[in-house]
């Protein structure tokens, strides 16, 4: 069947099809054949890599700002939301460069989120060459999981660093003989552990390391030099506390005249400091779990540290009411709160004497 023919359709006159009907006319000069106009680089970038910026960033410049982010991230979280925005945050998160540098706030894990997915991801931090990570995670295997041998290598994979909490640490564990028995004490080990975490300008060594020379306890009896070192630690709790330079701090304690508080032995009347996340990990953890029959804990309430043996800690020699695993957290605890509540032993038991007869019920029936 023919269609568009016969008398009343035009015919072409030069009987050439028009070669551009329907296309569209590209080129420069009109009556010019369709040509596809080749795309530029910058079109061609923008179609395909529109949103490759962020790969096109280099690796050592994201780790730069991961190393940053983790040094001074303030809580797990703020490490972890970091890791879970992508992938390549997730690999570069990983990397032994961003956990060496991760700090102490962001390996503070609460004893309730503990999981194998935490534990792992405190030991990659521990094998990355992270010294905080070394002793957070030595304090927990050492008290809360009982894995004694290889959380006192872990803290004394810290304490080879110079860190100097994992020394003090160690230092009590040598006073107690903690993990072993009562003939496992090593009283001039603990001394030297003390004396060098002191040196580094721990609080608790200092003070600890001032009473042990005060009363000649593994070491050679020093009553000056004992009393200068719990001077040097208070007046150190002070300025921590004021968050004020040594000579501000000690300025302000002789501006009063009179007698000089940090003559004390348990120190100045400060706020009390804020706990370690290994510390407050303990806490929670032996809170919620409870201990054997037999173990005590520690009273001061920012410790955490319970008794490997039993009757390990030594109690306080007024009330015997309370324990202590070391010199320094006797002090601590007196002064926030064991000074108002020790009474000493003899009225205790004069209170239970007198008590007695009227529990009696008045003597005996006729």
């Amino acid at each position: 069947m023919q269609t568009r023919s016969g008398f009343f359709y035009p015919k072409n006159e030069s009987g050439n099809q028009d070669p551009f009907r329907g296309k569209r006319k590209l080129g420069i000069g009109f009556g010019e054949p369709y040509r596809k106009r080749p795309r530029t680089a910058v079109e061609e970038h923008d179609s395909t890599t529109h949103d490759d910026f962020f790969d096109g960033l280099p690796d050592d410049l994201l780790l730069l700002i991961l190393s940053n982010l983790s040094a001074s991230a303030s809580s797990p979280s703020d490490l972890f939301a970091v890791l879970m925005t992508c992938k390549r945050f997730k690999g570069l998160g990983v990397n032994p460069m961003v956990l060496a540098k991760a700090s102490a706030k962001s390996l503070a894990i609460r004893a309730k989120n503990w999981c194998e997915s935490a534990h792992r991801f405190l030991k990659l931090c521990a094998d990355s060459g992270n010294l905080e990570a070394c002793y957070t995670l030595g304090m927990i295997k050492f008290y809360c999981l009982g894995s004694r041998g290889n959380g006192a290598s872990l803290m004394a994979r810290a304490a080879m660093g110079s860190h100097a909490a994992a020394l003090y640490a160690l230092a009590v564990i040598q006073f107690n003989g903690s993990g072993g028995s009562k003939m496992d004490k090593d009283l001039r080990g603990g001394v030297a552990l003390c004396a060098r975490a002191a040196f580094l300008g721990h609080i608790d060594a200092l003070r600890e390391l001032g009473h042990c020379l005060q009363d000649g306890y593994g070491v050679r009896r020093k009553v000056t030099e004992g009393r200068r070192f719990l001077i040097q630690a208070n007046l150190r709790e002070l300025a921590s506390a004021a968050k004020v330079p040594m000579v501000e701090a000690s300025a302000m304690v002789t501006a009063g005249g009179g007698g000089c508080p940090l003559l004390s032995d348990f120190g100045w009347a400060v706020e009390e400091r804020e706990v370690h996340g290994a510390n407050r990990f303990m806490v929670e953890w032996f809170g919620a779990k409870g201990l054997d029959e037999g173990i005590r804990m520690c009273s001061h309430v920012g410790c955490g540290r319970p008794e490997t043996r039993r009757h390990e800690f030594r109690r306080c020699s007024v009330c015997g009411a309370v324990n202590y695993c070391s010199r320094a957290c006797q002090a601590l605890h007196w002064k926030l709160a064991h000074k108002a509540e020790c009474t000493p032993m003899e009225r205790w038991n004069l209170a239970a004497a007198a008590a007695a007869p009227e529990a009696g019920g008045g003597g005996p029936m006729g």
